[in-house]
């Protein structure tokens, strides 16, 4: 297990900037509050319209409360790091942060996954939508994405907290597992295997219901008429961006972690290690607040011809 007489982690990816951190706490600080607030108040607008309570808008609400779990797990931790002269972090600290962004990434990916194939069925079967798309499906895929993203990182979590190292510095500005897991010096084969059977697990499986669900759109895109296409663009637009962003992000940390980056600049590399985590979570809620005004700008108006029409 973790060495006894290692009780912290020092972070070697931050660097001196004198009085600039004053800067960087406002900066960061404003990007936190600007997450939580736009992300909360689309929630809410979600659960308070009863128009939005369609499928695709409750699956917006689940992805709109992973982005505040995601960013509550490392925007505080920033905060505080960036004002310390010393950056530490407790070994059980660090471990609850690996486990808090691992589970995020995971939500993440089967979250927008679930999201292709809800659009997929609009698309293609927009006359069994309803039947094919209930709440109670709806609900049983939120709770299955949620439930197996903890249970896959509670088992690498527990594997890792096996491990006898022996270092204790991380070249980031976060926990990361795969860091942690470079510290050891006890046998990591167990590690390793699980970690490549966890990238199947994490990437594979989601993406093959995402590049299904496109190949079926695209089909019906190719074949149908020109307001299925419109239709398919303006649905589809933010969803393909938000999966864009995302797998940038998660590229962009897989460089960041696997590669030696010491020729890179360090603010390059510090914007490519946040990139994930910041852009996304403000992203999503641009875009798809977008949508959810369109959307209820046409309900207005739909019911205001309504009203004229009965009057």
């Amino acid at each position: 297990m973790v060495n006894s007489t290692l009780s912290y982690f020092i972070l070697g990816g931050y660097m001196d900037v004198g009085n600039l951190r004053y800067l960087c706490f406002m900066l960061t600080a404003l990007l936190y509050i600007s997450i939580v607030f736009v992300n909360i108040l689309l929630i809410v607008i979600i659960c308070l319209n009863r128009s939005l309570h369609e499928p695709m808008y409750l699956l917006l609400c689940s992805l709109f409360v992973n982005e505040l779990y995601g960013s509550t797990g490392l925007f505080p931790f920033l905060l505080v790091q960036i004002l310390s002269d010393i950056h530490t972090v407790s070994v059980p600290f660090c471990f609850l942060q690996i486990f808090s962004l691992y589970t995020y990434a995971n939500i993440e990916l089967c979250n927008l996954a679930v999201m292709s194939y809800d659009r997929y069925l609009a698309i293609c079967y927009p006359l069994q939508y309803n039947t094919c798309m209930t709440f109670n499906k709806v609900f049983l895929f939120i709770i299955v994405v949620w439930f197996y993203s903890f249970v896959r990182c509670i088992i690498n979590i527990s594997l890792n907290i096996q491990l006898t190292l022996c270092g204790n510095t991380i070249n980031s500005l976060y926990c990361h597992n795969y860091l942690v897991v470079k510290l050891a010096c006890s046998d990591t084969k167990v590690n390793n295997i699980y970690g490549l059977f966890g990238v199947v697990l994490s990437i594979v499986v989601p993406l093959l219901p995402i590049l299904f669900s496109y190949m079926k759109i695209l089909k019906v895109c190719f074949s149908g008429s020109k307001q299925t296409r419109q239709r398919a663009v303006s649905t589809c637009t933010p969803h393909l961006v938000s999966l864009l962003n995302f797998s940038c992000g998660a590229f962009f940390e897989i460089l960041q972690t696997r590669l030696d980056m010491t020729g890179v600049p360090e603010v390059l590399r510090v914007i490519l290690s946040l990139y994930v985590s910041v852009l996304q979570p403000l992203l999503n809620p641009f875009m798809y607040g977008l949508q959810i005004g369109m959307f209820l700008d046409c309900v207005g108006n739909t019911d205001v011809r309504a009203h004229r029409e009965v009057a």
